[in-house]
């Protein structure tokens, strides 16, 4: 599960599965969202292997498929840090696309999605629901994870491949998400989504849009607090 990956290496040293570039990309993944390791902060390849007990290979191999999610940025002839806090400019504009694109996609996705697809979104919302009132820090950053896939499933069965890679580099939730603990917030998005995907099951395109607007005009209200 993804939860007990997100576990490895927060205490010491994980030990070596057989997928061990995915321990490592979790365990520096959980200490990036929880704000462990803070926004701007450097990350020396060399302390990595010493508290999680690796060679160098997983390390930068992980470092990697983060740089590729937007949580980490490398620079030429520095190293790697972790990627900065989005400024009220960003968040502001985050948010005006989202609205033009997801309940668009949500709205399409009604017409399209797949019984398959349907089973992994209530999947992923038991996930989301079975923390609520639970959460740390860290099982914080596991709630974004899951909410990323939630919205990321919606966009991929619009049928539009040039809306759900939009959406994709947004790396919106790992953005969102890094910005502020709030608990409350994770209950709220929860009853949110339980509306999207009712509807999608109705297969209710009005509805779908509807509540998917619904959720990101709360979701910026809340995490709008930061600001």
């Amino acid at each position: 599960m993804v939860r007990d990956k997100a576990n490895a290496g927060a205490n010491g040293p994980i030990r070596r599965p057989s997928r061990l570039v995915d321990d490592v990309y979790e365990a520096i993944y959980s200490q990036l969202m929880s704000l462990k390791i803070a926004p701007g902060g450097r990350l020396s390849v060399d302390s990595l292997v010493r508290e999680l007990g690796v060679s160098q290979t997983p390390i930068r191999e992980a470092l990697s498929r983060l740089e590729a999610q937007g949580l980490v940025v490398k620079t030429h002839l520095i190293g790697y840090s972790a990627a900065g806090q989005i400024d009220e400019q960003r968040f502001a504009q985050l948010y005006e696309l989202r609205l033009l694109l997801e309940p668009f996609a949500a709205a399409r996705a009604a017409t399209h999605i797949s019984d398959d697809a349907l089973a992994l979104l209530e999947r992923d919302d038991r996930n989301m629901r079975a923390m609520d009132g639970k959460l740390n820090q860290k099982g914080y950053a596991e709630f974004a994870r899951y909410d990323s896939e939630f919205h990321d499933r919606i966009a991929a069965e619009s049928g539009n491949a040039i809306v759900h890679e939009t959406l994709m580099r947004l790396h919106t939730h790992v953005h969102l998400f890094r910005l502020h603990y709030h608990a409350r917030a994770t209950i709220e998005a929860n009853e949110e989504h339980q509306r999207i995907l009712a509807a999608l099951k109705r297969r209710d395109p009005a509805g779908a849009e509807a509540a998917m607007r619904d959720h990101i005009e709360r979701s910026q209200q809340r995490f709008r607090l930061v600001f």
